[in-house]
């Protein structure tokens, strides 16, 4: 959890280059039904690799003025096997590890526990497709790190019309997490917090429509509720004329209610457009809005760019404060800069290949000798930008295997 802002950024690439390989697929398979989401016949594996470093001078860990350096090495697999026509099974892990300058200043001295880590995730999924084209699912699972553990539980039904042109979709998960506490290596002579608990729970409802045959529109609204230890116990915060720090202290109750908007065109068989645009409200006083753009381009039959572009402006929560400018009469108070007035730009491009007998197969053992056969392969870039001083760079591979 001591790295929300750097997660945020691996997984809004890796959503992205999941929804390429979805959009193409699609679409080659016949430009009638292109936007409608079909289940796969045969079962597949998509491996990702990605390696992200930032740096900047705001960290929350000395009190919103310091080194947020930190790389990231990241490795993922998801495995998608169609056991018939029905029921699909899904598994999913992988692991992070970090090297950190900023999180290594909760202690102080060097080369400290807390300057790198491994964070570890495993999940595991089930949907059946019911009668009435109803098709549900579950999901159970959970990660483990240096200070912070989290389960993971989360179901799903969605609805689509007999004609396959709309579908509507209902949610829920819960994340049951805990901290382990650790405070800045000078405060730790007293008891900062109450609780080692944290819980957030979610409700989601989403509805998809095809417009026509080159047009898909969705729209989905969430509402996440969190409770517990939600502030972070090892950043500081640091007083008018005060050179003592304290210890982060937030709310224990929190509400946020994002809704977003997508549009999807293919404006020609080279060339499809995707926008996207999020309102997001918490009662915390954060208001944000982000806009999202992408363009993937078929340069021939095999390869495939595509340049993307995400935008967000966020107004600062009520206790946010920069590097000694809070005061003594405050309940609540933070100098993390993911809660300021802040705006951000993240841009970037993705090369794709995958030809149509696909890259390269080998015969797996066993009774049914199956196919094992790489399909396609992906490269992309993005760099990150956010006010003040934040910049990061991310690169990432994926492989996609079908048998």
């Amino acid at each position: 959890m001591r790295m929300q802002l750097r997660k945020v950024i691996v997984l809004s690439l890796l959503l992205a280059w999941t929804g390429e390989l979805w959009a193409q697929s699609e679409k080659s398979k016949a430009d009638s039904s292109a936007f409608e989401i079909k289940k796969l016949a045969e079962s597949d594996i998509s491996l990702l690799f990605s390696y992200y470093s930032q740096d900047g001078n705001n960290s929350p860990v000395t009190g919103g003025l310091g080194t947020e350096q930190l790389t990231d090495l990241t490795s993922k697999i998801i495995v998608n096997l169609v056991l018939d026509e029905k029921n699909t099974v899904t598994i999913d892990g992988g692991f992070d590890m970090y090297s950190s300058a900023s999180t290594d200043n909760i202690d102080d001295f060097v080369s400290s526990a807390s300057s790198k880590d491994t964070r570890v995730h495993a999940n595991f999924g089930y949907s059946r497709k019911a009668k009435n084209d109803l098709t549900w699912g579950f999901k159970v699972g959970g990660s483990t790190e240096y200070d912070y553990n989290s389960i993971q539980l989360s179901g799903y039904v969605s609805k689509t019309s007999l004609d396959g042109n709309r579908t509507f979709g209902l949610s829920a998960q819960a994340f049951i997490d805990r901290w382990e506490i650790i405070y800045p290596r000078e405060l730790r002579d007293r008891q900062w917090v109450t609780t080692d608990q944290r819980r957030s729970y979610s409700i989601s409802a989403s509805f998809s429509t095809v417009i026509n045959r080159r047009m898909q529109a969705s729209i989905s609204a969430d509402v996440v509720t969190q409770s517990g230890l939600l502030s972070t116990p090892f950043h500081r915060v640091y007083f008018t004329n005060q050179t003592e720090a304290r210890v982060e202290r937030l709310p224990f109750n929190r509400l946020k209610i994002p809704v977003g908007v997508r549009l999807n065109y293919y404006a020609t068989d080279y060339l499809l457009l995707r926008a996207y645009y999020r309102f997001y409200w918490d009662d915390w006083g954060i208001i944000g809005h982000t806009l999202a753009l992408e363009a993937p381009i078929k340069l021939n039959r095999f390869f495939s760019i595509y340049p993307f572009y995400r935008y967000h402006t966020q107004s600062e929560a009520n206790y946010f404060a920069s590097f000694g400018q809070h005061t003594g009469e405050f309940q609540y108070y933070t100098s993390d800069y993911d809660l300021s007035n802040l705006s951000s730009h993240q841009y970037g491009i993705g090369v794709r290949y995958s030809p149509a007998d696909g890259i390269g197969a080998m015969r797996l053992p066993g009774r049914n000798n199956r196919l094992l056969t790489l399909k396609e392969i992906n490269f992309k870039y993005g760099h990150y930008t956010r006010t003040p001083s934040l910049t990061a760079d991310i690169f990432s591979i994926g492989m996609n295997f079908t048998f």
